[in-house]
């Protein structure tokens, strides 16, 4: 049987653990790149996995390690100028450990989740937390995981009539993770525990709503073991909308979202050799692969949540482009790709897996390596 923290580890998004494909080669039409913020692997922390948030003009993000002796991780905080300051070092202990995913904010509160800690369970790691904490540092653990109900939780929140609702990567019913809703109070209810056969399992993104439903996605399971896109009513029940065959696309680890009333997400390979894709389906289960990565210039292993601005997706590959080390990239809903930038070319951080947030037109986000110090930076991208 294959120890607890080794499936842990298998099932992380892999270019936060890992470093770059080995270099491709070509040329990619180069936006305007800056880097705010290199980490230094110290109290500042190192690996931002997850993406940013902006709150009152600063921007605010978890890094999954570093921040203190424990090398718990951290949550961050950087102004626009790059002036960073640590809100919070993690302990190790009850108030959680190695947050991978970003923060969402509900008024002057941000909420996030540790993928262990938070207890002696789950083989002596912990299960994982959500926690809350204001920019004033403040922190407090507003549920602690136990492997019956769900465990090591990996997503981003979302917040839908003042209730937290996310996903886990392993508990439940099977040990094959679960949908979750919780209030934040600390109550919950587990609204899907995933068995791990056709309905899916391993659900590393999170949740979006669309119309009266949660959707999702599971990195396995589905009728071929390849992944599903899923959704659960409010009710918890749950139905796959469509299973991986393998052929269009396997192993989605990003997030949904909603573009005029159809699902847009990635896949991080396929079964032909493939380096992920951008797709579309229907709530009806209609299917249609947008644009399929090349490994080369063009980028490869999307694992980051695509964002929609003003007709176009754009996203980041954790491998590819001119240099190996990752790309920003815009694609639109037709299949025309671009990348805007090409990572690796210096101090400008590689593997990026976290997601990009538009702030007037500027896109930022984070790598989990490279940089001054080669442990991760923050980035601002113009198109």
């Amino acid at each position: 049987m294959v120890a607890l923290r080794d499936r842990l580890a298998r099932h992380i998004k892999a270019a936060c653990l890992v470093v770059c494909m080995a270099a491709a080669t070509g040329a990619a039409r180069a936006a305007s790149e800056t880097v705010l913020y290199s980490f230094k692997a110290g109290s500042d922390g190192s690996t931002p996995c997850a993406g940013l948030i902006v709150v009152g003009g600063t921007l605010y993000g978890t890094t999954l390690y570093g921040g203190g002796a424990n090398n718990a991780g951290t949550v961050f905080a950087v102004t626009m100028s790059g002036a960073e300051s640590v809100i919070y070092s993690f302990k190790g202990g009850r108030d959680g450990a190695q947050p991978q995913a970003g923060l969402i904010n509900d008024g002057a509160t941000l909420y996030g989740t540790t993928t262990i800690g938070g207890g002696s369970g789950c083989h002596g790691i912990g299960c994982g937390t959500v926690f809350a904490i204001t920019t004033a540092g403040v922190e407090t653990v507003v549920h602690a995981f136990r492997a019956e109900t769900g465990s090591f939780p990996q997503s981003s929140l979302i917040m839908l009539g003042g209730a937290l609702y996310g996903t886990t990567l392993f508990g439940g019913a099977s040990n094959d993770g679960t949908v979750f809703k919780l209030a934040k109070t600390g109550a919950k209810r587990v609204l899907h525990s995933f068995t791990g056969g056709s309905d899916g399992n391993y659900p590393t993104a999170g949740l979006m709503q669309l119309g009266h439903a949660l959707y999702g996605t599971t990195t396995y399971g589905g009728a071929s073991d390849y992944g599903t896109v899923f959704s659960v009513t409010m009710a918890g029940a749950e139905a796959v909308v469509y299973s991986f065959p393998g052929t269009d696309g396997t192993f989605p680890a990003a997030s949904l979202i909603d573009v005029g009333g159809e699902l847009y997400g990635t896949t991080s390979g396929d079964i032909n050799g493939g380096y992920g894709t951008v797709f579309r389906v229907t709530k009806a289960g209609a299917w249609k692969v947008v644009y399929s990565f090349t490994g080369g210039s063009d980028g490869a292993r999307p694992y980051a949540d695509l964002i929609y601005v003003g007709g176009t997706l754009y996203g980041t590959t954790a491998s590819g482009g001119a240099y190996g080390a990752g790309t920003v990239f815009s694609v639109t809903t037709a299949g025309t790709e671009r990348v805007l930038h090409s990572f690796g070319q210096g101090h400008d951080g590689t593997a990026p897996v976290g997601d990009l947030i538009d702030v007037g037109g500027t896109f930022y986000g984070t790598t989990t390596t490279g940089g001054d110090y080669k442990q991760g930076t923050v980035f601002a991208v113009t198109p």
